[in-house]
């Protein structure tokens, strides 16, 4: 597995974020030999909605991530086109909770060249889906969305920790 790069600031993967999940993505391979981009996090306290279970809009944060970053699979640190969502469809289907180590994964299922659709899934330790989300999305380049002078503070691969519980 082939891990993606984090940033500093990001809601979803920044791990400079004091309120941020700080989800670690990683390129993997479906079942079927298809590219997917594979997540791990932990909603911590600060994540939550109702008592001992993470927020729909912090894990439709996480999906929305998981499934825009399936455009650069292969790309590294090195990201030409950004996937910018333009609609995403979220169904909840189990709770998810806290402090416990979930995964999500994400896929790209038709693109051209300006736009692509995906879809992806957060699924529970035990393997049961808790919430799927499909979404159509914008290829567009960071001076396209932040501006031409826009830097990405912290964006780089970093060494996963022995203690995250995922290989390095």
């Amino acid at each position: 597995m082939q891990k993606q790069p984090n940033s500093a600031f990001c809601f979803v993967c920044g791990l400079q974020n004091i309120a941020g999940v700080k989800v670690r993505f990683y390129e993997t391979v479906s079942a079927a030999g298809d590219p997917e981009i594979l997540a791990h996090f932990s909603g911590q306290h600060c994540h939550q909605g109702y008592p001992g279970r993470m927020h729909g809009g912090v894990l439709t944060g996480v999906l929305d991530e998981t499934i825009a970053r399936a455009i650069n699979y292969g790309s590294g640190e090195t990201v030409e086109r950004w996937g910018i969502t333009a609609e995403l469809s979220t169904r909840f289907l189990h709770p998810v909770p806290l402090e416990k180590e979930v995964s999500a994964r994400g896929r790209v299922l038709t693109q051209n060249r300006r736009i692509f659709t995906g879809s992806g899934e957060i699924l529970l330790p035990d393997g049961t889906v808790a919430v799927r989300a499909e979404g159509k999305f914008l290829k567009l380049p960071l001076s396209a969305i932040s501006g031409p002078e826009v830097e990405l503070p912290g964006w780089k691969v970093y060494e996963d920790e022995e203690s995250e519980g995922v290989p390095r």
